[in-house]
């Protein structure tokens, strides 16, 4: 089996994509698989890391301010899809799978163009206008959200959820274990904060800001924050003494061990995110990313809340009603069960091996 798989640009786009990759390989060992990614993003890093080629196209996004950086936007699509052109000439996939982000629209487009057979991973409840487009050339659409056949052709649409990395999936890791390794107290409870790969600001301001409570608590917490605001979280966090209560990380690579011992989860409502905490079964309190296209995170983030899966608050709001929120969810734990038991139906487990069977029902 040959198979390119293309997007990038945000772990959420390129967790699946691996994990797909992955689930290629397991059943079929002498799989080639080709990534093609865009130039300077982060699956140019994550991809080779996980043991994958990977090519670069020099496709970038539109700027949303008025930047003379749009002007080569043109040249820099033509010539991606050159380039694409002559990737599938040379590698003649029997399968295109595209999750997103810049280089998949090019890679898909051209693929279609060419007669070769392609798969779209979709991973919001929102798709973006990327995926739209590619949808009508698609052989096969996998999803994680029902009602998607509003954007997509019905026939076409196949429920597998979204893929996971495969830690997550099989949470084998033990309590004490977890507490030892980020170096908490069992006596305490436990709160998350995730703001995605990249870090959120708005999470990281609401935490900065209430840094005393955590200690008068008597919680401590796991903060990722991303690479930009980790030197002034770490500095924070060391002038007021709180080291033992605040765990600073900028990147946690045990995504498992975090989960387990944490009691309430703060995240970004990113899709993949989502779709870890359904699998993990976890109270949490989403902050959605008002900055993301189609503001997707948000109609994520309301389809949880909407079944008592998750209690979202927005970022405009955050500075008021974040932490109190934190500590009311952390003092009632009927409803923190009833939240974990909720978010934990919604959850697709295996969603990676559905997406190779489909895969192999196309390539048959």
């Amino acid at each position: 089996m040959k198979a390119i798989i293309s997007g990038g640009g945000t772990g959420g786009h390129i967790f699946p994509a691996i994990a797909i990759a992955n689930a290629i390989k397991e059943r079929h060992a002498d799989a080639k698989i080709l990534f093609v990614g865009a130039e300077g993003r982060m699956e140019m890093e994550k991809v080779p890391e996980a043991g994958y080629e990977i090519k670069a196209l020099p496709i970038a996004g539109l700027q949303r301010s008025l930047s003379l950086k749009n002007l080569a936007l043109p040249f820099k699509l033509l010539k991606s899809q050159h380039m694409v052109k002559k990737i599938l000439k040379e590698f003649q996939p029997d399968i295109v799978i595209g999750v997103g982000g810049y280089a998949s629209a090019p890679t898909l487009k051209k693929a279609s163009q060419m007669g070769f057979t392609t798969l779209l991973q979709e991973q919001n409840s929102f798709p973006g206008l990327t995926n739209k487009m590619l949808a009508k050339n698609a052989a096969k659409i996998c999803v994680a959200y029902e009602g998607l056949e509003r954007f997509f052709p019905k026939e076409k649409i196949v429920i597998t959820g979204n893929p996971v990395r495969s830690v997550i999936e099989e949470m084998q890791v033990s309590r004490e274990e977890s507490l030892q390794h980020f170096e908490l107290d069992s006596n305490r409870r436990t709160v998350l904060s995730v703001g995605g790969s990249l870090g959120a600001g708005a999470i990281n301001k609401m935490i900065l800001a209430h840094l005393d409570e955590f200690k008068k608590n008597n919680v401590q917490i796991i903060w990722q924050t991303g690479k930009w605001n980790y030197d002034e979280a770490v500095k924070a966090v060391k002038e007021k003494g709180l080291e033992e209560w605040v765990k600073v990380h900028k990147f946690i690579k045990q995504m498992d061990m975090a989960y387990t011992v944490a009691d309430v989860i703060i995240s970004r409502a990113g899709a993949i995110a989502i779709s870890e905490l359904c699998l993990v079964g976890k109270p949490v309190i989403l902050m959605p990313s008002p900055n993301v296209a189609e503001d997707h995170q948000t109609k994520n983030a309301m389809a949880l809340e909407a079944k008592g899966a998750a209690i979202m608050v927005r970022d405009s709001e955050n500075m008021e009603k974040g932490i109190p929120t934190l500590f009311e969810l952390l003092n009632d734990s009927k409803r923190q069960e009833e939240m974990g038991k909720n978010i934990k139906e919604m959850a697709y487990p295996h969603a990676a091996d559905k997406i190779v069977d489909e895969v192999e029902k196309l390539i048959k």
